[in-house]
């Protein structure tokens, strides 16, 4: 192929992460595709348009492993789909380079640092598990900030209780089935321990 191949760049923030500029910060690119997506996400429209810009004799520069996939398999897969049309892929944080050359030792890193990296993710939950159990068990845990106002809590109590189907008025509600549950289990033990005269 003649001539040098272009260097994009992808990003990708969370919704709570907004930092887009200090991921490829000094980075010399052509080009940059940003997401605003969960990694868990496939859907990422700027992540297809990218894979879809990418030619052969590119490179696919990315900050670290964990802004291009969210587990191990996706990002083997990634890597080796790019790499095996002449794209390459390269990680800043990990200081990486695959092109396709299935050199042994690439591969080992590409498999062992994406595991870490799936290790201290479920470390991470691990541990925000316990700390919500031991929150409970003190009494200190209050779980997230109420959905709905008093009045609509009353108005979605009413309207199950009349019969209408749990699955409409969560959407309707803008609320998960599981938080529509909750609302509901609330008011049986006040319920039970107030007995009709």
């Amino acid at each position: 192929m003649s001539g040098k191949g272009q260097r994009i760049g992808y990003v990708r923030v969370s919704s709570y992460d907004q930092n887009v500029e200090r991921q490829l910060e000094g980075v010399d690119l052509d080009r940059v595709f940003t997401d605003r997506a969960s990694g868990k996400d496939t859907e990422r429209p700027e992540f297809m348009a990218l894979v879809l810009y990418a030619r052969e004799g590119d490179t696919i520069i990315v900050h670290s492993m964990d802004r291009l996939a969210r587990n191990v398999d996706d990002l083997r897969r990634i890597v080796q789909e790019q790499t095996k049309r002449g794209v390459h892929v390269q990680f800043i944080k990990e200081n990486l380079l695959f092109t396709g050359d299935d050199a042994p030792m690439a591969n080992l890193m590409l498999t062992v640092l994406g595991a870490v990296a799936q290790f201290e993710r479920d470390l991470i939950k691990e541990r925000q598990r316990e700390g919500i159990a031991l929150a409970k068990q003190r009494g200190v845990y209050r779980g997230r900030k109420r959905a709905l106002s008093p009045d609509r809590v009353q108005e979605l109590r009413a309207r199950a209780a009349g019969g209408e189907k749990k699955a409409r008025l969560a959407r309707e509600f803008g609320i998960s089935r599981e938080t529509l549950y909750q609302y509901l289990r609330e008011t049986e033990p006040a319920e039970r321990a107030c007995p009709t005269a």
